[in-house]
């Protein structure tokens, strides 16, 4: 096993427009790292640097106490495992997971338990004498995972690897690897726009953007464990693409005392967490942020609060469990969340939720960074 840092790396394909920008953070031995973003926001090319695939435009890349820049990438103790399960098609199951080891000329007694290793692990030890085309999706990801484990790397390297998979395959495929990894404690790169696969499987989540041209930003938004990363968005970036439905915004003014925020028509009490800020910011405006499970019916919800919002109903999404409904109030869209699906008014009609206003976030408009 091994950490892996990341010292002001940067990728460029041109000089002009920079794919990767002064990238910086550790992980830790053991840990399982999620890279989450939008597509093109470079995380499959910083973990194919990781991995040598790309090479590095500047900044260096440590993996234990090496530096890697210029390390071939059968030399970095890695194993890597591609959205396509890359499978070779005219070889047995225990020919795909052992090839490897063949090529790096291991003892075939050694070989064997190896693979019989890692196939009782991923349950493939009836399969080993099938081809890939007879089997699943979800066991040719197997396959795929266990022609990686047997290899006992220092670093795995996952690079969206369920996104081929149906939903249900899905989720107990990641179920599994993150079992698997506990298990392992194989110190682990996953990369997903999954944010529910970032949520659940990671120890850590960095999320990632497109950098774009503006030299003065970096691909990473915010770096931290999922809970923080929900409750705590360092920036309106985070905060909108963590989380489904995605967190309301709206333009918003604290009041001359910065005791009240002034948004949807209604003055809400500012939430404890932003006191000092507002008192800083008093009479400035702001990005308020509220996540829709904090917009609720008055007989639903579980907190006490003197804020409601009336508005025209737009859309009704019932999910069994609960339902999504998106209403209009004063000229800005608003979504919630119910946990009824008995009586709700129908596209056109007004509805009266409640906020909680204590779970609110809020943003400098200009900077797009949280109120410290």
């Amino acid at each position: 096993m091994a950490s892996i840092t990341l010292d002001h790396v940067g990728k460029s394909y041109t000089p002009e427009v920079a794919v990767i920008r002064d990238l910086s953070f550790d992980i830790k031995d053991g840990e399982f790292m999620v890279f989450v973003g939008p597509s093109g926001c470079g995380k499959s090319t910083v973990l194919r640097m990781i991995a040598g695939l790309e090479t590095v435009t500047s900044g260096t890349i440590r993996i234990g106490d090496r530096v890697v820049n210029d390390v071939h990438p059968k030399d970095r103790d890695i194993a890597m495992v591609f959205q396509s399960y890359a499978l070779y098609p005219h070889m047995t199951v225990y020919d795909n997971i052992a090839f490897g080891l063949q090529i790096r000329k291991l003892s075939a007694a050694d070989i064997q338990q190896r693979v019989k290793d890692a196939a009782d692990t991923l349950g493939l030890t009836e399969f080993l004498q099938r081809k890939p085309k007879a089997l699943s999706g979800g066991q040719r990801q197997r396959v795929a995972l266990g022609r990686a484990i047997v290899r006992n790397p220092s670093v795995f390297l996952f690079d969206e690897p369920l996104s081929n998979l149906d939903a249900e395959l899905r989720v107990h495929m990641r179920a599994e690897l993150a079992k698997l990894q506990r298990r392992l404690k194989t110190t682990t790169v996953y990369v997903t726009h999954d944010q529910v696969e970032a949520m659940t499987m990671g120890h850590r989540i960095a999320v990632l953007r497109p950098c774009g041209r503006d030299e003065s930003l970096s691909n990473l938004t915010q770096i931290g464990t999922p809970m923080e990363i929900y409750d705590t968005p360092a920036n309106l970036f985070t905060a909108g693409f963590m989380g489904t439905p995605k967190m309301n915004f709206t333009k918003a003014r604290l009041s001359d005392d910065g005791r009240e925020v002034l948004a949807y028509g209604v003055r809400l009490p500012v939430a404890p967490a932003f006191h000092d800020a507002a008192l800083r910011a008093k009479g400035r405006d702001v990005i308020l942020g509220l996540r829709s499970e904090h917009v609720g019916a008055t007989h639903e919800v579980d907190w006490a609060s003197d804020c409601h919002v009336t508005g025209t109903v737009e859309l009704v999404e019932p999910l069994g469990h609960e339902v999504l409904v998106f209403f209009q109030v004063q000229g800005q869209s608003l979504s919630g969340r119910l946990r009824s699906h008995a009586a709700l008014p129908p596209p056109g009609e007004p509805i009266t939720l409640q906020i909680k206003s204590d779970a609110m976030h809020l943003f400098d408009p200009a900077s797009e960074k949280r109120l410290a």
